[in-house]
């Protein structure tokens, strides 16, 4: 199906939305069957292996992955015809052609520290579109849909997408709480995670302060695992400890100078209450640091692709994740600025500070009881 826009000078106001709506949807068909074409290269490790042994024929990427080689031409095919690979002479007979992985490309589908990383977004697609059936229903019902049931394509699409970010970042965005960091290099300091999923950001915590102690802390099973297993990857088990638990009972009363709660409390049922244990969990002079989707200040319509994005992770994952326990806020992904100071205001915070930490997509706010 080809769809154009056509001069709207003669057309009507109707007949011009129409058309730009139809122009927008063909366009994100073309763009969800290009992720899921990088979904079949990312999970059966194809991008990996033009990265690791240079270009290669279809028969030749067929045996370096073990796929059909008749799969890997239609694949190869596809790539290339969309610039995501280059070809050496498209003349040549289909089985001889050879395929290559620009080096540019492997910064955002091979490069796991990579800012520019977005390979991992097509398992956040397809993942969520395999709940959808249960995803369904909870619209229906009310339920929630628990993060465990979008499977580990959706787990691991976050960790996937979060991991450079915290490796990059997370010493500068400490380094916004000029006292809290000057503690925390002074040896002897301690770091509550909450919600620290599969553990890449308290393992950068503790990577860019070495001398702290970091608790991360979960109430996914499977995070917590994941979490271990990286931490032990990485060399930092006797620095960097796990635990599955509920955010919102978590133990440790005066024992942290820093409570981190990174792209999570939108998520959460009780935030209010989340927000309270963080402040118990405070030594004297410590400090909680949230960080979170920069949306916009109200709801403003048409909004950006921002706000477009944000309200998409939002209609098909975060609110029914924050939705599975009862009673709940149900915040959802678009979670404003008044909002967060709201929760803060009742978990008895007392200062509260937009920090001027600049980031694309999260946005920080201080703490203080």
């Amino acid at each position: 199906m080809t769809v154009t826009i056509e001069d709207a000078s003669d057309k009507t106001t109707d007949d011009a939305r129409r058309d730009a709506l139809a122009v927008r949807l063909a366009g994100a068909v073309l763009a969800t069957l290009d992720l899921q074409a990088v979904y079949i290269g990312d999970r059966l490790g194809l991008y990996r292996a033009l990265e690791d042994g240079g270009p290669a024929t279809p028969p030749q990427l067929a045996r370096r992955t073990g796929i059909h080689p008749r799969y890997a031409r239609e694949w190869l095919e596809h790539q290339a015809v969309g610039s995501i690979l280059d070809v050496d002479d498209v003349t040549a007979p289909p089985d001889e052609r050879r395929y290559t992985l620009p080096v540019a490309h492997t910064a955002v589908l091979t490069d796991l520290e990579s800012p520019w990383l977005l390979a991992p977004l097509s398992r956040f697609v397809v993942g969520t579109a395999a709940t959808m059936p249960r995803l369904l229903e909870a619209y229906r019902t009310g339920d929630g849909v628990d993060w465990a049931d979008y499977g580990p394509d959706v787990v691991e699409a976050q960790e996937g997408i979060n991991r450079p970010q915290f490796h990059h970042l997370v010493g500068e965005w400490i380094g916004a709480l000029p006292d809290i960091a000057e503690r925390l290099r002074s040896g002897d300091g301690r770091v509550a995670d909450v919600a620290c999923g599969t553990g890449w950001s308290s393992i950068s915590i503790a990577r860019h302060f070495p001398d702290v102690k970091v608790d991360g802390i979960d109430i996914d099973e499977g995070s917590i695992a994941r979490a271990k297993a990286h931490a032990a990857d990485a060399g930092l088990e006797g620095q960097v400890s796990f635990l599955m638990a509920d955010a919102a009972g978590a133990d440790g009363e005066g024992r942290y100078d820093l409570v981190t709660i990174f792209e999570a409390l939108h998520d959460m049922a009780r935030p209010a209450e989340v927000l309270a244990t963080a402040r118990r969990l405070l030594a004297p002079g410590g400090a909680v640091l949230v960080g979170d989707e920069r949306v916009a200040e109200t709801f403003t319509v048409p909004g950006d692709e921002t706000e477009r994005l944000f309200y998409g992770y939002s209609v098909v994952a975060c609110l029914a994740n924050g939705l599975v326990d009862q009673p709940s806020v149900g915040t959802g992904t678009v979670m404003r600025t008044s909002t967060v100071e709201a929760y803060a205001r009742e978990a008895g915070f007392t200062g509260f500070t937009i920090l001027p930490t600049e980031h694309e997509a999260f946005r920080f706010y201080r703490l203080d009881p």
